[in-house]
C-alpha cells in the first residue's frame, strides 16, 4: 500500500484511489493519521453535482471532513498534544486575523481552508495536516468512531446551543429527522428539553426520532389536489397545532425551531409553529429562493438565524456532552466500511440503504491499514516534512 493513500475526487460521479505526498508538518500543526471518517451529504453532493452552490469542483479533491485520528508527528512549537495522542479534527482552518476572526466567529472566515470543499483537500486519507489548536485530545471513554462524529455534532451544537441559546424546560421543533436533525434533538434532550418535537415526510425516520430523542413526532399532510402552495402550508400548520397541542404563546408554545431539511415547505410551516418572540435557526440547506411569510416574522417578532457550521467551544461542548453519557452517538451509526470499501459506502449514503436493505443515518469510513507507519513519517522528513 502507498504511503498517503487517498480517495479522490476528479469529477461528477469519477472517484479514485490515489497516493498522495505527506503534508509538510510546520511548528503550529499536528500530523494526524486519520482513523474513522463518516461521510457527509456534502461529499455525496460533490460526488454527484461536482459543486454546491458556488464551490465548483475544477481540480481533483480528497473528499471527506468529518474525521478523527491519531497524532503522527507533532510541530516543534505544539505543547499540549504529542504523538499517539486520539483527536477529533476539526477541519476548518482560518486566517485568525480578519474582523470575524477576532470578533469569534471564525467560521464566517473569507479565508477559511474547509477541507472537501473546492479548492481544499478533505481528510480520507491516511494522513492530514491540521493546526494543532483544531485537533481536540478524546477523553478515554470516547472513541475514535465518536471523535469523528463530532464534526456533525458540533453543527448540532451551534444550532442548538450556541445560536439558539436553548436553555434547560425550553421546547425545541426540528424540521428533518437526518444526522444532523437527530443530533440537534440530542443537544437539546442534553441541555433539558422539556419537550422535542421532530418533524419528517419519512415515518421510519420519525420512529428513530422518537426512539433516540424521546421526540414527539408530526408526518405532515398531503397536499390536496388544485390546492396552493399557500394554502397548503397553512392548512399543514394548523394540522400540526392541532395534533400536537401546539400554541402560539405560553407552555405549550415552541421556544426554539430548527430547520434541518432545507425544504422550502419546512420552512414556511415553522415560521407558523415558532412562538410569538421565539427564535428560528435555519441549519439545512436546500433551495436558495424560498418565499417566507415577512408578515409572522415581523408580527410574532421572530429572531431568524442562519447556522454554518461551528465557532469557538462548538466542538469542546459537543465532546464534553458525549464524554458525560448525555449525548450518545453509537446509535446513529448504522454502517461501517474499511477504505478500500469508500465507493461503496458513498453509494449506500446516496441510495438511502445499503444492499442489505438496512437503512443509512450515517456511514463511517475507516481510515487505510497502516503497515510501518513511523519508518514512512521517518522517510518522508529526509524529503521536507
Amino acid at each position: 500500500m502507498s504511503a498517503n493513500p487517498a480517495f479522490v475526487l476528479r469529477g461528477i460521479e469519477d472517484v479514485i484511489f490515489e497516493d498522495r505526498p505527506i503534508p509538510r508538518v510546520s511548528d503550529d500543526d499536528v500530523l494526524v493519521e486519520v482513523k474513522k471518517t463518516g461521510i457527509c451529504g456534502s461529499d455525496v453532493h460533490y460526488l454527484l453535482e461536482g459543486r454546491i452552490g458556488d464551490f465548483v469542483v475544477e481540480k481533483p479533491m480528497v473528499l471527506g471532513h468529518e474525521s478523527a485520528g491519531i497524532i503522527a508527528k507533532i510541530g516543534t512549537k505544539v505543547k499540549h498534544l504529542k504523538v499517539g495522542d486520539r483527536v477529533a479534527m476539526e477541519p476548518g482552518a482560518t486566517c485568525r486575523s480578519c474582523e470575524t476572526c477576532k470578533a469569534g466567529r471564525y467560521e464566517l472566515c473569507p479565508a477559511i481552508i474547509f477541507a472537501a470543499t473546492p479548492p481544499y483537500d478533505g481528510t480520507l486519507s491516511r494522513y492530514y495536516l491540521l493546526p494543532a489548536d483544531l485537533a481536540y485530545l478524546l477523553p478515554e471513554n470516547v472513541s475514535l468512531e465518536d471523535g469523528a462524529m463530532m464534526e456533525p455534532l458540533s453543527v448540532a451544537v451551534h444550532s442548538v446551543s450556541t445560536l439558539g441559546a436553548f436553555r434547560t424546560n425550553q421546547s425545541i421543533a426540528v424540521f428533518g429527522c437526518g444526522p444532523i436533525g437527530l443530533l440537534c434533538m440530542a443537544v437539546a434532550r442534553a441541555l433539558g428539553a422539556s419537550r422535542i418535537i421532530a418533524v419528517d415526510i419519512n415515518p421510519d425516520r420519525l420512529g428513530f426520532a422518537k426512539q433516540y430523542a424521546a421526540a414527539q413526532t408530526y408526518l405532515p399532510v398531503e397536499a390536496n389536489e388544485g390546492e396552493s402552495a399557500i394554502d397548503f402550508i397553512k392548512r399543514n400548520a394548523k394540522h400540526m397545532k392541532n395534533q400536537l397541542q401546539i400554541d402560539d404563546r405560553g407552555e405549550r408554545s415552541i421556544d426554539l425551531v430548527v430547520d434541518a431539511s432545507g425544504a422550502e415547505a419546512s420552512v414556511q410551516t415553522a415560521f407558523y409553529i415558532a412562538k410569538a418572540g421565539g427564535t428560528f435557526v435555519q441549519v439545512g440547506m436546500g433551495n436558495p429562493n424560498v418565499t417566507v411569510n415577512i408578515s409572522l416574522l415581523t408580527i410574532k417578532e421572530l429572531t431568524y438565524k442562519g447556522s454554518f457550521r461551528y465557532g469557538p467551544g462548538d466542538y469542546l461542548l459537543a465532546i464534553s456532552l458525549v464524554a458525560q453519557g448525555r449525548v450518545d452517538l453509537k446509535p446513529l451509526v448504522t454502517h461501517r466500511f474499511k477504505f478500500e470499501e469508500a465507493i461503496i459506502a458513498f453509494k449506500a449514503t446516496q441510495a438511502g440503504r445499503s444492499d442489505d436493505g438496512k437503512a443509512v443515518i450515517k456511514a463511517i469510513i475507516s481510515g487505510p491499514e497502516c503497515w510501518a507507519a513511523a519508518k514512512e513519517i521517518d522517510n518522508a522528513s529526509k524529503d521536507g516534512l
